[in-house]
């Protein structure tokens, strides 16, 4: 529709080229060749009214659809707040009329990507150093969130219940099996688990037996299918997925604060501060804790 215009005015000048042809032939009488120039005036008036009309009918539209396509940011976000951020991103959209796009994966690929000038307008990091690494609005920077570690088995695993401490032995309980967690090179739920590991005595001997996951939804999916009997993710995954069960909590004295910073990357446009500003909101609050999260700031009003 947006070259419809061009149409009408193509139509016109061959039309306006014909007559004018027709009109200038030498057998053509002066009385005939007036009549068809008259004719040719009449016609190239219309030509140009329906350019005219064709062009103020399509402007708006343009327009409007500039408008709308203007109307869409884009999110990147740790792969462990995908079910409540998506709950509040279709609460924004209702309230705001801006779209959300989000995409998922560990914050380590994602910081990396941003870093490379990937086209996102946010970013939601499942810890604090990925944040630091990316490229970002310092002073639009809020830690949101907080979660925590759990042990997780396959629903169907004959455990029910450890109790982690110091000298607590996962090599032994994960058996012949794996124990899924992120990567513990660079992401975040990796990093957590490793440290929390090491602090309980336990690092050395699971080492040989951790299956690392790009992120914690792969571990999740690991465990939930039966591939890996165990595995460490955040407590909020492990209430989204019916085929797992918590079989034991780590002790808060032994291991890092897990926390979710967010904040504009550096070519944000500006509907994304209005996004910023409703993560912070109550509506906001309410989705994150019905998932498990823990809300860290004051919600706006």
């Amino acid at each position: 529709m947006r070259d419809g215009w061009i149409i009408y005015a193509a139509f016109g000048v061959l039309v306006c080229l014909l007559l004018w042809r027709v009109a200038t032939q030498r057998n053509v009488t002066g009385a005939e060749a007036g009549n068809r120039r008259a004719s040719l005036i009449i016609l190239a008036v219309v030509a140009i009214a329906m350019v005219v009309w064709q062009g103020a009918r399509l402007l708006p539209i343009e327009a409007t659809t500039a408008h709308t396509e203007d109307k869409t940011i884009t999110v990147f976000a740790a792969a462990s707040l995908k079910n409540a951020l998506d709950d509040v991103d279709i609460a924004f959209t209702k309230q705001s009329g801006i779209k959300v796009v989000a995409r998922y994966g560990a914050s380590s690929a994602l910081a990396k990507q941003i870093k490379q000038s990937a086209p996102a307008d946010v970013f939601a990091s499942a810890d604090l150093q990925w944040m630091d690494h990316c490229v970002r609005k310092k002073d639009t920077r809020v830690n949101l969130l907080g979660n925590k570690l759990v042990l997780i088995a396959a629903k169907d695993i004959k455990i029910d219940h450890v109790t982690i401490g110091p000298g607590f032995d996962l090599a032994k309980l994960a058996g012949g099996g794996r124990v899924a967690t992120g990567d513990v090179r660079e992401v975040p739920v990796g990093l957590y688990a490793k440290a929390v590991l090491e602090r309980l005595g336990a690092w050395a001997a699971v080492e040989p037996k951790i299956a690392m996951s790009e992120n914690v939804r792969v571990a999740l999916g690991l465990v939930a299918r039966g591939e890996a009997p165990l595995g460490i993710v955040y407590e909020t995954d492990a209430k989204i997925e019916p085929a797992v069960k918590v079989i034991g909590a780590f002790p808060d004295n032994t291991q890092d604060p897990i926390i979710y910073p967010v904040a504009l990357t550096e070519t944000a446009k500006p509907d994304a501060a209005q996004y910023l500003s409703f993560l912070r909101s109550q509506t906001a609050k309410s989705v994150f804790e019905k998932y498990g999260f823990n809300f860290l700031v004051k919600p706006a009003s």
